[in-house]
């Protein structure tokens, strides 16, 4: 009972100090991230010459046309642009239905089948190759929907990111949508806490130093909250960023961006 009790105050506490740490931020739910960068960020990444996305995004174009151990992507689908729609129907189940597939585990399993075997979901040459596909879809808005022989699985996924986006847990005892729905525009810490729409990624975070995908970036909301960490590429996370997705459907991409 007191372990319940003291998880029950420091929520509280969290949610009081969130809460009273009013700003002068926007609030409305259907805002990007890019929204509540503050000037210096924005300023940043309106900054093409200074943006250190412009790196990622070079180093992508690279890596599109490499064929030094195997196949390049440009020798399988052409130009960068043949792939502009694909990078809105992502993630989407597999051929068999049994898992959801994001475009970062696309471009693994591409790579890999072209000889490039060492990657992993946060190698710096996938999120390059992410980066420069989602510079190409920008101004595109989400395009997630069942396909016709696979509703049953792909509405089952869709209800447990639902689930899990409501679900308490961790030691903070908080479910995403005490923030990202109940306290948009609210101050905590250094963070302005923004309605979570996917719209931005992959993002280059100063923290980080570094890009980061979605599936990272969920993790980090998990150690947030003091929650156990599921392992990258978990089913879970491809279910919530499903659910996100569909949840911000009629905004565009306007990602890779920039992130504190």
């Amino acid at each position: 009972m007191s372990r319940l009790r003291s998880i029950f105050l420091v929520s509280c506490a969290l949610m009081h100090w969130v809460v009273a740490a009013q700003s002068p931020w926007p609030s409305d739910a259907q805002l990007s991230g890019n929204a509540f960068l503050p000037p210096r960020l924005k300023t940043l990444q309106n900054d093409p010459g200074s943006n250190p996305v412009s790196l990622w995004l070079d180093r992508g174009a690279l890596a599109w046309s490499d064929s030094s151990t195997g196949p390049s992507c440009a020798s399988c689908h052409g130009k960068v642009n043949s792939l502009r729609e694909a990078v809105v129907q992502h993630p989407r189940l597999s051929a068999d239905g049994t898992k959801l597939v994001n475009l970062e585990d696309q471009i693994l399993t591409c790579r890999s089948q072209a000889g490039k075997k060492s990657d992993s979901l946060e190698s710096e040459e996938v999120l390059a190759l992410s980066a420069l596909l989602h510079q190409t879809a920008k101004g595109l808005a989400w395009q997630l929907q069942a396909p016709v022989s696979q509703q049953v699985q792909w509405q089952a996924r869709l209800e447990r990111g639902t689930a899990l986006y409501a679900q308490r847990m961790g030691r903070m005892n908080l479910a995403c949508v005490h923030c990202h729905d109940q306290n948009i525009g609210k101050q905590m810490r250094a963070d302005v806490i923004s309605p979570a729409h996917p719209t931005g990624f992959p993002i280059y975070r100063m923290s980080w130093q570094g890009m980061g995908s979605i599936d990272r970036r969920l993790r980090a909301c998990y150690s947030g909250v003091q929650a156990q960490l599921p392992p990258p590429a978990d089913p879970a996370l491809r279910d919530l960023e499903l659910f996100l997705k569909v949840r911000a459907s009629g905004m565009t991409l306007d990602g890779p961006s920039l992130r504190r």
